[in-house]
Parts: C-alpha cells; sequence; structure tokens
C-alpha cells in the first residue's frame, strides 16, 4: 500500500493539473479559431504530427464569431463540430455537444419532421423550422442545411437561427391586430352612433327654423294687430305690455336663429378651399352697411390674403367680431376698427394654442376697436355661450355670437384670442393654420 501523500505533495499536483489544464484549453481555444493548422503530440512512436485538414482557419473563425447556431453532422447524424453560440443555446459545455447526435436535441413532435428533413438534406440545400431542446429549455429555430464534399468525406453543414424574438413579436403584433380590430369595431359603433346624433341634430334644426319660428311669428302679427286696431282701448299700459310682447318675441326669434346656426357648426363642413379673405369682409360690410352708417364707424382693412377654410363660416366670424365691436362702442366716440393679417411661425404661437399636426407657418389675424373694453380676466369667459359682461337692456344680443366665432375658429384647427382693458378697446386674435 503507497504511503500517504504528503499536503506540500498534493498541492504541487494539484498546481501540476491546473497548468496542464490551462494548456489544453488554450490549445483548443486556439483549434476553433483558426489560430493553428497542425499539431505535434509525443505518440508511442516518437513525436508525430496532425494537420487539421478540414478546418479552414477563415472558415473557422466566421463559424465562431457568427451569433447564430452552427453545427457539422456526419452521416450518421453525428455532431462532428459546433460553435459556442449552439452550446450556449443548449445550455451545455461545447466538449459535451461534440460527439453527440443531433437527434439528441429535437423536441419529440418534430422528430418525424427532422427525420425528413435530414434525408433530404443529403440531396441539395435545405430548410426547416423545428423545436430545439434540452431538458426544459425550449427554442423555436430556423434549420438552414447543405451538403458538404470534405477530404475526409460527406458532411452536412446546419445553421441554427432562434426565432424566439421573432414569435414573440408575432404573437404580441397578432394580439394587437385583434385589439385593433375591437378597436375599430367599437369605432365604426361610435360613428354609427354620431351619425345618429347629426341625423337628430338636423331635425332639430328644421323644427328650429320652421316649428319654433312660426308661432313666434305669429305673436308679432297679433301683437301689432292689436296695436292698430284696438290701441285707444288698451291704455298706455296695454300698449306697453303688447310692446314688450313684441320685445320678447323678437328676442327669442334671434335666440332661436343664432342656437340654429351654433348647432349647425357642429356638422362636419365640405372639403375646405383657398378663400380670399378680403372679398368675404367685403361682402360682410355690405350687409352690415347700415349699421356702419348709423354709427359712423370707420373700419380699415389691409391686405389679409387668402386662407384654406370654409367661405360661409368664416363670413359668420367677421361678422360677429366686427358687430361686437360696433355694439360695444364708447358713448359719443364713432368705432374705429382695424383688420391685419402677419404670418407667425410655431415658436410665435400662444401656449394654450397646440397644433396637432406639423404645421409651421401661421396666419395670424387680428380685429383691433377703440370700444369699451372689459377687464382682462373676462377674455375667456366672453367666447362661452350664453356669456353676457352687460345687461340687456345695456347692449342686446343673444349672448352666443363670440361662442360661434370660437366654433369657427377651431373648425378650421385655430386659435382664438381677446386682450382688452377697461376704457381701453379690444384685439380679437385669431390664429389659422395656412
Amino acid at each position: 500500500m503507497a504511503p500517504a501523500k504528503t499536503y506540500e505533495q498534493l498541492v504541487a499536483e494539484n498546481e501540476q493539473l491546473r497548468i496542464q489544464l490551462e494548456e489544453a484549453t488554450d490549445t483548443i481555444q486556439a483549434i476553433r479559431t483558426g489560430q493553428v493548422d497542425a499539431l505535434i503530440v509525443d505518440g508511442e512512436q516518437g513525436h508525430e504530427l496532425y494537420t487539421l485538414k478540414t478546418a479552414d482557419q477563415t472558415y473557422r473563425v466566421f463559424i465562431e464569431t457568427m451569433h447564430e447556431g452552427a453545427v457539422t453532422l456526419s452521416e450518421n447524424g453525428l455532431i462532428l463540430y459546433g460553435n459556442s453560440t449552439f452550446a450556449s443555446m443548449v445550455d451545455l459545455p461545447l466538449s459535451n455537444v461534440l460527439g453527440t447526435a443531433f437527434t439528441t436535441f429535437i423536441d419529440a413532435s418534430c422528430m418525424d419532421a427532422y427525420e425528413h428533413f435530414f434525408r433530404q438534406s443529403w440531396l441539395a440545400p435545405n430548410r426547416v423550422e423545428m423545436i430545439i431542446r434540452y431538458i426544459d429549455k425550449r427554442l423555436t429555430c430556423l434549420l438552414s442545411a447543405t451538403p458538404l464534399e470534405l477530404d475526409e468525406g460527406k458532411c452536412l453543414s446546419i445553421i441554427l437561427t432562434d426565432l424566439t424574438l421573432q414569435k414573440e413579436n408575432q404573437k404580441q403584433l397578432k394580439a394587437n391586430n385583434e385589439q385593433l380590430a375591437l378597436m375599430n369595431a367599437a369605432l365604426e359603433n361610435s360613428n354609427r352612433a354620431l351619425n345618429r346624433s347629426n341625423d337628430n341634430l338636423q331635425q332639430f334644426a328644421y323644427v328650429a327654423s320652421h316649428d319654433l319660428q312660426e308661432p313666434l311669428r305669429k305673436i308679432q302679427q297679433f301683437g301689432n294687430l292689436l296695436k292698430s286696431g284696438y290701441e285707444v282701448g288698451l291704455g298706455e299700459q296695454g300698449a306697453d305690455l303688447i310692446n314688450r310682447m313684441e320685445s320678447a318675441a323678437s328676442r327669442m326669434s334671434a335666440l332661436i336663429r343664432d342656437l340654429l346656426t351654433y348647432s349647425r357648426l357642429t356638422i362636419p363642413s365640405e372639403a375646405f378651399q383657398l378663400q380670399d379673405l378680403n372679398l368675404i369682409v367685403r361682402d360682410v360690410l355690405g350687409v352690415l352697411d347700415l349699421v356702419i352708417q348709423e354709427t359712423g364707424a370707420t373700419i380699415r382693412v389691409d391686405q389679409l390674403g387668402k386662407i384654406p377654410g370654409d367661405a360661409t363660416q368664416l363670413a359668420q366670424v367677421f361678422q360677429n367680431l366686427l358687430t361686437n365691436s360696433i355694439k360695444f362702442m364708447k358713448a359719443g366716440e364713432p368705432p374705429v376698427i382695424h383688420l391685419s393679417r402677419q404670418t407667425v411661425s410655431r415658436a410665435e404661437l400662444p401656449e394654450n394654442y397646440q397644433p396637432l399636426n406639423g404645421q409651421q407657418q401661421f396666419c395670424l389675424i387680428q380685429v383691433v376697436d377703440n370700444g369699451i373694453g372689459f377687464d382682462a380676466h373676462q377674455a375667456e369667459r366672453i367666447f362661452g355661450t350664453f356669456q353676457r359682461l352687460h345687461s340687456r337692456g345695456q347692449y342686446p344680443g343673444t349672448g352666443i355670437g363670440l361662442a360661434i366665432v370660437r366654433k369657427v375658429v377651431e373648425n378650421h384647427q385655430g386659435y382664438v384670442m381677446a386682450q382688452s382693458q377697461p376704457g381701453q378697446g379690444s384685439t380679437f386674435s385669431i390664429y389659422l393654420p395656412l
């Protein structure tokens, strides 16, 4: 029985084994990376030279550094060579892969397909998709096979491309498409509901313009008949009541007309066309000619140019703004109104205006007057429906005019704002995309 080795002897032997293992590892790495093409081995009959005839250096370097797995199979399906990527795909050291039957890594569900693929690949290059597995790890891979004629005989080169991420993306894409289909269906339902709402709105518009207006006209007519036929019998108080009745009916009629106009603005307009704003303003001034003469208003219009839009709606903007400026004139001071235009960049837009598209150039139209003005904190409120800063007795109106202005500007994907101080006039600024 050999005597037990001392601690120092065991340490020395362990160090010698570590050095030999490092040398063997370095040699294997050198062969795999193509740094050597031959080995000299100390055999029974002296030094023997072994050349690596089937391992071309360029080919080996390329295979070892590629991201796809690569194996070379013998005619009976054994792995003669494999790169590090394939070894990592099956979670094994490369030394455990070499000499193993490739079918070891084929999932049972794909075995019949692989046998057919293996036979056909010896005749011509072939491709197939199947599952590679080892223990609990499974990867869906694309196998691309090419038969090779080497010095030692025939072999089969197979490149394995991991399709796992691609399959996950396809699965996610399918789920997204299904979700998109559901959203499209919901959108179609919303569109149908919106169309029904628009139909109801158009029916309301018809009722408002005909059925509701007709009783008001009757009230006004009967009031006129009472005053003309029974003025003496009514007396002063009776005549005053009839006047109030006619005034209320007139206000109601104007309110219905303005509501009808506002409701129609919610209906999508026809495709916008290039509009000459100076022609639109000229027509509006013709409509307002009588009130302009009565108030002695001076209206100066610069060159306003052209913008894409709806002519009828844009006319409503200018008519309401000019009417507003004339209405809120200072006592004893004729209105002076100035309409101007300039081009501004996206960087010059107000903070509250954030266009959704990539438009970079905008048209800024300003309507400046010398009227009574208003408190700055009321600048947003005046664009609300039925919002009034003064009593009806001071300044008549329905309180819808500026709401119509905002609605039209928004229909044109623009923005409107007002700036003023009491007694210092007002400036209305309209930003429209070009």
